[in-house]
């Protein structure tokens, strides 16, 4: 089978997030499928750039097209995003000819490329399918307060009710998305709920002694903590708004007023919008027992994970999580075999699922802090058990492998 791969916003090893297309493109092709993935040459979610042009990464072949630079969420990345699918529309005749795909796929956070996507499936009289990350314009205007009859997001909304409707197949994320897609025209046999995930050999390579080691600055912080008897809870990824790290913080504050508190060290690896008010805030507020730490290469990830005796991952209290969530750092905290404290209400929770640690409320700093103590009074091996049980279940559920034969079951 032939599949072609529209996402904007789609990265590799090399490159920076997002990974999901690559690791699924590279099990296609593993499977003896054809792949070719389209995506822009500027994305905000990446760590570097691509030059425009063919490129093929570990096998995966892509073609970036060349789209401007952009910052934020204004006119700039609405420009990006129109550049991308206009370019993608004007080549469909060419895709269509030589690429000859049996399945199109529109796969970016906005629905907008199900247009040049529709119009390539219709030349190569292939099937299409939508992949959906995001609801939109539904997460602008419940995240951002974006009006509802704002221009972007009634163009939004058409696409995303022509994609329901054309589309063969939907794929989607997010569990929990049944109502609000039917409430949108969506024909529900289409439906086909296919989460993120981890790539299994990366792990695999990573835990024979593969792997790059840990930056030294991070692990000889970690090692002082320990020998000051304390325990790690960690915390790797983005320091944006939506991570909720404030909350961390606020109850990092209560931990440093009590006995117990005072033997938990706090680690945070990451960049993000957010990093720098967020490190002004542990040096004003004297959170001597907070640590942050620029990113790391995803190759030492499972290094830095493997040094948490606690994992923690928050989200924001907000409505549009009903639907349910897929984070890719809560597939790499399990598979790590860590102890999870979840801050989080949403329309499923893996943690609470798998049995990998604790959930608590959102938005809510004693809740995270009692959280804390209650996973740091645990013996070591309880905490193993728990980490245990959450790898068990990444492995049966959330590895490229599995998943990438799902989306392909789901096009049969």
């Amino acid at each position: 089978m032939k599949l072609l791969l529209i996402n904007h916003y789609a990265g590799s090893p090399e490159h920076g997030m997002e990974f999901r297309p690559f690791y699924m493109a590279r099990e296609w092709l593993r499977a003896g499928h054809q792949v070719l993935i389209l995506a822009a040459s500027q994305s905000h979610v990446r760590s570097s750039q691509p030059r425009p042009g063919g490129q093929t990464l570990d096998g995966v072949p892509f073609v970036w097209y060349s789209t401007p630079a952009y910052a934020g969420n204004g006119l700039g990345r609405a420009r990006n995003i129109w550049s991308f699918c206009r370019q993608v529309w004007s080549d469909a005749d060419a895709l269509a000819e030589n690429f000859q795909p049996d399945v199109v796929i529109a796969s970016s956070t906005y629905p907008m490329d199900i247009w040049p996507a529709r119009r390539i499936a219709q030349k190569a009289r292939a099937k299409l399918v939508y992949e959906v990350h995001d609801l939109w314009p539904l997460s602008p205007i419940e995240l951002s307060g974006m009006s509802p009859i704002h221009p972007f997001a009634l163009v939004c909304q058409q696409a995303e009710v022509e994609a329901y409707r054309d589309a063969h197949v939907v794929v989607s994320m997010l569990p929990k998305v049944h109502e609000h897609m039917a409430g949108h025209g969506l024909d529900l046999k289409k439906l086909h709920i296919v989460p993120n995930g981890i790539a299994l050999d990366e792990w695999m390579d990573a835990e024979a002694g593969h792997s790059e080691a840990l930056n030294p600055e991070i692990a000889t912080h970690i090692a002082l903590q320990r020998a000051s008897g304390r325990l790690v809870l960690g915390y790797a990824g983005s320091h944006g708004l939506p991570n909720a790290l404030d909350v961390l913080l606020d109850a990092a504050k209560l931990l440093q007023a009590s006995p117990e508190g005072q033997k938990i060290a706090i680690v945070m690896v990451g960049g993000g919008h957010e990093k720098a008010r967020l490190a002004e805030r542990v040096r004003s507020e004297g959170l001597s027992h907070v640590s942050l730490f620029d990113p790391i290469p995803k190759g030492q990830i499972p290094a830095l994970l493997g040094q948490f005796d606690i994992a923690y991952i928050g989200w924001q209290r907000t409505p549009i999580y009903r639907f349910g969530i897929a984070p890719n750092k809560l597939m790499d905290y399990m598979m790590a075999g860590r102890a999870v404290l979840h801050s989080v209400e949403a329309g499923n929770d893996p943690v609470a699922e798998a049995g990998a640690g604790l959930t608590v409320a959102p938005e809510d700093p004693a809740a995270v802090a009692e959280g804390v103590l209650r996973l740091a009074q645990c013996s070591p091996a309880e905490r193993t058990a728990m980490g245990q049980k959450g790898r068990a279940f990444v492995l049966a559920n959330h590895t490229y492998p599995v998943l990438a034969q799902r989306f392909i079951d789901a096009l049969n």
